[in-house]
């Protein structure tokens, strides 16, 4: 029998050096879309139409998918890889529906169980957090320095795969002196 020289269960390496996003060490360009397929007349989300889906997005020339939050079904990560995209899991803070969340813990429940699956690009915590300090207190710092807690959390359980966060326009001195465990 033929045996592949690379293994199905390989991962591929995903790094930043000097403001470049890298895999396997090559420059890695986003073309990406945001992905939260929810049928009309539904408030939930649904995967029953992601192979059409996927093939319109390779259609177009996207690489990358980043979702709001994770995927917890690993058929579905397997079409994404095998169509040959990346993915950005999103984590949120605190809603009690996302099971996964940053403020319970969970969401390295979720890196675990995920990590090794070649169809993750990155690990993104909040999504525009900035805009709403009354979720945090009134003080945004108290999200930061959260999100960047999580960060480090998600360094010491994942080495292979960069964190990020979907900051609302540019980040501001605050914003990056309290997050350095963000790499993008």
């Amino acid at each position: 029998s033929l045996t592949s020289c690379k293994s199905e269960s390989q991962v591929d390496t995903v790094s930043v050096l000097e403001r470049q996003l890298l895999v396997n060490k090559d420059p890695y360009i986003i073309k990406g879309i945001c992905y939260h397929p929810v049928p009309i007349s539904s408030n939930e989300r649904s995967f029953e139409t992601i192979d059409e889906d996927l093939s319109l997005m390779v259609e177009a020339g996207i690489n990358t998918i980043r979702v709001y939050s994770p995927i917890d079904d690993v058929n579905v990560l397997d079409k994404i890889n095998a169509a040959g995209l990346k993915i950005i899991i999103g984590f949120g803070y605190s809603d009690p529906k996302d099971k996964y969340n940053i403020q319970s813990g969970n969401f390295l429940n979720y890196i675990n169980s995920y990590k090794n699956h070649n169809a993750i690009l990155m690990w993104e915590l909040g999504n525009e957090y900035n805009y709403h300090p009354e979720w945090f207190e009134g003080d945004l710092k108290n999200w930061y320095v959260a999100m960047n807690d999580a960060a480090a959390l998600i360094h010491e359980t994942d080495s292979n795969h960069p964190v990020t966060t979907a900051h609302g326009d540019l980040p501001n001195d605050l914003a990056l002196s309290l997050s350095p465990n963000i790499d993008v």
